[in-house]
């Protein structure tokens, strides 16, 4: 599961490309973690154009991000969901939760 991740102004992008389930959901979470902490970003915005498919591990990563941004007071949305992930998304009810753009 690549996740490619670009730093601009305290603003991160994280392109996340591939299968988002239970054997890529670490290594994003992981990155994810790691840049969060290394930029202490005010925006993260998680590109899913890339995305090809999800489970409910992508909800976990989502939910993950999100906390963590509040933990550095920061904000996230999500753009480019591609269908089948929204349908998943809007099933948990992340929409009340999480930007989606």
């Amino acid at each position: 599961m690549p996740v490619t991740c670009k730093e601009k102004e305290r603003c991160l992008t994280a392109l996340v490309a591939g299968e988002l389930d239970h054997h890529g959901a670490r290594t994003v979470m992981e990155e994810l973690d790691r840049r969060i902490d290394q930029a202490q970003p005010r925006q993260l915005t998680l590109d899913l154009s890339g995305l090809s498919f999800t489970d409910s591990s992508g909800i976990a990563v989502l939910l993950r991000a999100h906390r963590r941004m509040g933990q550095v007071q920061g904000s996230m949305r999500v753009v480019n969901t591609p269908p089948q992930a929204g349908k998943v998304f809007r099933a948990a009810g992340l929409e009340r939760i999480i930007r989606f753009e």
